[in-house]
């Protein structure tokens, strides 16, 4: 194992210091492009960000808020980004909210946590009409931002100047994603999201990005939003996962932060269009080559590639992926190319980074090491070594909103019982085996991980998405094929039935279904499970 390399980062301990700090690195430098309403392309400095941020956090407080709760429901925007800085640098809370929820979940949330105030975009307009009673008093179309921001202009400042903000102040309740249950608030300190942004800076550099992943989830802060102002680099706001292709092509992104299905999607592509195009020999080819001379020194992996690099936007050399199992050989690829995949372990109630594999420090299948902010053990391990991720630190959440008993049952002393399955190295590499809640209890008392077998399966060719559960007390795999590969549905028996002979037999695939549709997808593109909750 090599020793740990950890950039110098300042202790930035609470988000507006983190702010103020980037600002003051950044200055006149671009800090975010984005397109307007009217379809403009538009740049933000960072001085015009924050006194963007700083005239709407007077305005917060000139109506009394202060220490408040505050909900945004809005689609991606450079708007959002403000008022979630106004937020949070004018001392109040922040409650992002996912705009694809319905409105008996958003109806829960809010009265949950019984906000103070909320923005929201003429978008989602009919779902807080349809909330009815519980609209809060301050309510505030994103639309009318610059009217608000001149307001704030013209007030004395000297308040929010002064504020005084500590590690320990709740900066945000962000609202676990359920389907069977109702979802939790999670209480997040300045604290705990700074010091996750600084570790993760601490471990990993990138340039400037596109940013597609959905705003309200903590993943995209420390990706982008905070993690921007430490590194003073600039990031494209994508308004759309539908423009994701174009985006890359226009704005030549040296990074981006995703989760597998993006990498499967890319990988995907690749290998299809070198097979309509009649140049899958000249690709596997190429391949073998780069191997070659990486051995020995030699990389021409930008040379030999050139084309793919090309369809990426041709700067592109990192993907930071988290959210669920990679595929060991989608990330073993891109390697190869020339486009490095760190994947990475995370969960909200850690702010949400926990692992991550390094530039120069890594193991294909891993979900990396800790950052300098945790710990991480294995609970309870089995004879493989599996057991129940076990986490603490200075990014652990400080509870669940209004729920006594949730948070009580989710620590095991000062340790977070992440309710996920993994185990580690000898070089204390953490590999992500499932969730607990997922796993499937055989009659015979054995644990099945679905998502173990989902990452076997999802390595034939020709698996585009595949979910694994318990049906009529037998495991059964649910498949979306690639329907352009000649006789996918005929091969899949015989494909599946090669990786049952690789298995113990209580592992082994008992049933198979095709679906003609894409699996439901959640705002962070991580498919459904019919029977997972919250």
């Amino acid at each position: 194992m090599k020793p740990e390399k950890y950039y110098d980062v300042p202790e930035l301990r609470t988000l507006r210091a983190i702010i103020e700090y980037g600002t003051q690195r950044g200055q006149d430098k671009k800090q975010f492009m984005y397109t307007n309403a009217g379809g403009e392309v538009c740049t933000a400095t960072f001085n015009q960000t924050w006194q963007r941020l700083r005239n709407l956090g007077c305005y917060l407080l000139g109506l009394g808020l202060e220490g408040k709760k505050i909900a945004i429901l809005s689609e991606n925007s450079y708007e959002w980004i403000v008022v979630y800085y106004a937020i949070l640098a004018s001392k109040n809370i922040a409650v992002p909210l996912d705009s694809k929820l319905d409105t008996d979940e958003l109806t829960h949330q809010l009265t949950n946590c019984a906000v103070d105030g909320i923005f929201y975009s003429d978008k989602y307009a009919d779902k807080v009409q349809a909330l009815g009673g519980i609209i809060p008093a301050h309510a505030f179309r994103i639309a009318e931002l610059p009217q608000l921001l001149e307001k704030g202009a013209a007030l004395d400042g000297s308040a929010f100047d002064a504020l005084q903000i500590s590690p320990d102040d709740l900066a945000c309740i962000v609202y676990t994603s359920g389907t069977t249950a109702k979802s939790k608030g999670v209480m997040l300190s300045h604290g705990n999201v700074a010091s996750d942004v600084v570790a993760s800076c601490r471990v990993m550099k990138g340039g400037h990005a596109i940013g597609f992943l959905p705003l309200n989830h903590t993943y995209s802060w420390v990706g982008a939003l905070f993690s921007g102002y430490i590194l003073a680099e600039w990031g494209y706001i994508c308004p759309s996962l539908k423009t994701i292709s174009d985006d890359i092509q226009t704005y030549h992104p040296q990074n981006f932060s995703a989760v597998p299905l993006v990498v499967e999607t890319i990988y995907d592509r690749i290998w299809r269009t070198a097979r309509k195009t009649g140049r899958d020999a000249v690709l596997k080819k190429g391949l073998r080559i780069s191997r070659f001379l990486l051995k020995l020194g030699i990389d021409c992996r930008r040379k030999l590639f050139k084309t793919i690099h090309d369809q990426l936007g041709g700067n592109l050399e990192l993907i930071v992926c988290g959210g669920a199992a990679l595929d060991p050989a989608h990330e073993q690829f891109m390697q190869d190319i020339g486009i490095t995949v760190i994947n990475g372990y995370g969960i909200t109630e850690c702010s949400p980074a926990v692992t991550c594999n390094r530039v120069n420090n890594f193991k294909p299948g891993s979900v990396g090491l800790p950052l300098p902010c945790n710990e991480v053990k294995i609970h309870d391990p089995d004879e493989d070594g599996v057991g129940e991720i076990y986490v603490r630190g200075s990014n652990v959440m400080v509870g669940y909103y209004n729920d006594p008993e949730a948070t009580a049952a989710a620590f095991d002393g000062d340790w977070l019982r992440t309710g996920d399955f993994g185990r580690m190295d000898e070089d204390g590499f953490l590999y992500f085996v499932g969730r607990k809640k997922n796993l499937i209890v055989l009659s015979n008392g054995k644990n099945v991980s679905p998502e173990e077998l989902e990452d076997r399966l999802s390595r034939i060719p020709y698996v585009r998405e595949v979910l694994v559960y318990e049906e009529e007390r037998r495991i059964t795999a649910e498949f979306f094929l690639d329907e352009e590969e000649p006789e996918a549905r005929i091969r899949l028996k015989e494909d599946v039935r090669a990786l049952n002979q690789t298995l113990p037999s209580f592992k082994q695939i008992q049933k198979t279904k095709i679906r003609d549709t894409e699996f439901p997808k959640t705002t962070t593109l991580k498919l459904i499970r019919a029977n997972r909750d919250a």
